[in-house]
């Protein structure tokens, strides 16, 4: 009676176990830096604030806030309420503040709601320097001064505190790199995973933007513009994979993981204001997909006089870039194949012609 018995493997070298000791760490580490370097480094600063009324007036006031709280924000002069409402709608502005005879207060929660309640915050001290103003200027000393908070453009009331949209970044990010990595191992053929990347982003697009729209209602607006976002996205991402696949092999694989994971996601201020991102990386962030799909995304939900077309740019460029790098592969693959058949052929003939001259005469 015969026993099948595993075939021996050899332990692994314990000075292989250091070495996979080290590499780990410093994986791990890495990990470490690229998730929490942007929310440690982050400061509030630089915020846009639109500022209404009378040159005096809104100096003090700008003068007031930047030594309660300097570099803030960044003040820019409006001419009235209704050019500081339209600053907003093109998120030019994060909100303003209204100075004069009826001080008011704008936000505008669906930009961020992190900077929303800071600019709420601002109600009750610019309450009480407008009350201590106006008692200075005569008034009775029983004036009291309120100053009211209008959210211009809220969040939609299916996601008041903006947590589904904010979540809704990753698994846009997750879906193009799982769409890529598996088109990469999976399919055979750099025209066949170009065809599926694009089919897949199509379908996806359309299929996640429904979850997020109509389930969740993470998103808002024109569900044919969100559509195309998120298929561009998943293209973008996608196709960069498998483009590095097609010129640099299976190593290219990592592309995704470093670049989108690492990099690209935690730059994406999805959860907060690009401004309290340290700079350049702020902007940086801007240009890659994750970030230039969150901006786009909020956006097309919530802010449609904004201007939209670095965001298309963007996400357009890297889908580009990625059909790019799988054409090349498929030529370096073709120059290659076409190498070693030269060198087959060569070879080939080189035996027939020994064979020739050692036959007798």
């Amino acid at each position: 009676m015969s026993s099948s018995i595993p075939p021996f493997r050899p332990h692994t070298p314990w000075p292989r176990i250091a070495q996979l000791s080290v590499l780990l760490a410093v994986v791990v580490s890495v990990l470490v830096v690229a998730f929490l370097w942007p929310t440690v480094t982050s400061s509030v600063h630089g915020i846009p604030v639109a500022l209404v009324g009378d040159s005096a007036t809104v100096s003090q006031v700008e003068s007031q806030l930047e030594a309660r709280s300097p570099d803030t924000f960044d003040f820019r002069i409006a001419g009235s309420v209704d050019a500081a409402e339209q600053l907003i709608r093109e998120r030019a502005a994060y909100g303003a503040i209204v100075v004069g005879t009826a001080p008011q207060l704008l936000t505008s929660s669906a930009a961020s709601p992190v900077v929303n309640s800071l600019l709420t915050g601002l109600s009750p001290a610019l309450g009480s320097a407008f009350t201590e103003a106006a008692i200075a200027q005569g008034a009775p000393a029983s004036t009291v001064v309120t100053v009211p908070v209008t959210d211009v453009v809220p969040l939609s009331s299916s996601d008041p505190r903006g947590t589904a949209f904010a979540a809704s970044s990753f698994p846009l990010v997750l879906g193009g790199m799982l769409g890529g990595i598996l088109t990469s191992l999976l399919v055979v053929g750099v025209w066949r995973r170009v065809t599926l990347v694009f089919t897949y982003a199509v379908i996806g697009g359309v299929a996640l933007t429904s979850i997020l729209q109509f389930w969740f209602g993470a998103l808002q607006g024109n569900f044919a513009l969100n559509a195309a976002a998120v298929a561009l996205t998943i293209a973008a991402i996608s196709g960069v994979i498998t483009g590095a696949v097609a010129l640099l092999g299976r190593a290219g694989v990592l592309v995704g993981p470093v670049l989108f994971l690492l990099i690209a996601n935690p730059l994406s201020a999805a959860t907060g204001p690009v401004e309290f991102l340290a700079q350049p990386w702020g902007a940086v962030g801007q240009l890659l997909p994750p970030g230039a799909a969150a901006t786009l995304l909020r956006d097309l939900s919530y802010f449609p006089d904004a201007t939209t077309l670095t965001s298309w740019l963007a996400l357009g460029g890297w889908t580009l870039l990625g059909l790019l790098l799988s054409t090349a592969g498929h030529f370096r693959s073709a120059g290659a194949v076409t190498q070693t058949a030269l060198v087959e052929a060569e070879v080939a003939e080189l035996e027939h012609e020994a064979q020739v001259a050692g036959q007798p005469a």
